[in-house]
C-alpha cells in the first residue's frame, strides 16, 4: 500500500451500502471455495470472534478475510465469475486495477450481475510467512501463530488481534465484541492484547479492563 489514494473512485451512501451487503456470504462459504490454496488467509473482523466463540453473537453486516498483499491473486483466480473493487478514503473504484490496488489495502467481492458485496479481502503486508500489522509495522508476527482453526477447519485470526484493530474506531459493536470476549481469554491472550494496546493505542480505555 502507497498511502497515496489516486482520483476517481464513487461514494456510496450508507443505505446504499447496507442494501449492497444484504447478501454478503459466510464463512463457510468462502472457505469451500478457497480450500486447498497455498497462501495462508483466514476470517478477520467480527465473524473471527463468532468462530472463536463458537457460536453467532451478532448480526453481521458483511463477511471479511485476510491475506498476505502478494498472494492476492490466488484470492482472486478463485472467483472468476466475479469483480474484484478497491475500496479507500470512504471511495469505491470498480474492478481496480494495479496503481489503485496499490494504493489502497481493502477489496470488496461483487457479483456484476446482482451488483451485491459478498465479503471484502484485506490485503496484507507481510515478508513472505510474517505479517506485519498495518498499524504498527514493528509489530509482527509469523502467520502460523496468529491463525486458528475451528472443529471443521475455518481458518480465522486470533481474537486478540481481531480486537486490536476494532480498539482504533471502538464503535458500540466493537465495545460488546470486547466485552462478550475478553471472559473467554486466556491470561496468555489478555496480556499480549494489552502489550499491543500499549503499543499501538496507549491510553486505549480497555486496557484497564485487562489489567484486572
Amino acid at each position: 500500500m502507497t498511502g497515496t489514494v489516486p482520483p476517481g473512485g464513487a461514494v456510496l451512501g450508507a443505505d446504499e451500502l447496507d442494501a449492497r451487503w444484504a447478501d454478503a456470504w459466510r464463512p463457510e462459504e468462502v472457505a469451500e471455495r478457497l480450500a486447498g490454496i497455498s497462501a495462508p488467509w483466514c476470517i478477520a473482523a467480527g465473524w473471527a470472534l463468532d468462530l472463536f466463540r463458537g457460536g453467532p453473537s451478532r448480526p453481521h453486516g458483511d463477511l471479511e478475510i485476510a491475506v498476505p498483499a502478494t498472494e492476492f491473486p490466488e484470492i482472486r483466480d478463485r472467483f472468476p465469475e466475479y469483480v474484484f473493487d478497491a475500496v479507500g478514503s470512504g471511495r469505491v473504484w470498480a474492478e481496480a486495477g494495479d496503481e489503485v490496488l496499490a494504493a489502497t489495502h481493502q477489496t470488496w467481492v461483487r457479483d456484476p450481475a446482482s451488483g451485491q458485496f459478498l465479503f471484502d479481502v484485506f490485503r496484507e503486508p507481510h515478508e513472505g510467512l510474517t505479517w506485519i500489522c498495518r498499524r504498527d509495522e514493528t509489530l509482527r508476527l509469523p502467520y502460523d501463530a496468529i491463525i486458528e482453526r475451528t472443529a471443521d477447519g475455518i481458518p480465522y485470526l486470533a481474537p486478540e488481534l481481531v480486537l486490536l484493530f476494532k480498539a482504533k474506531a471502538s464503535r458500540p459493536k466493537d465495545q460488546a465484541d470486547f466485552d462478550g470476549v475478553l471472559p473467554l481469554l486466556s491470561p496468555a491472550r489478555r496480556d499480549a492484547l494489552r502489550g499491543w494496546l500499549e503499543r499501538v493505542h496507549p491510553g486505549h480505555p480497555w486496557l484497564a479492563e485487562l489489567a484486572e
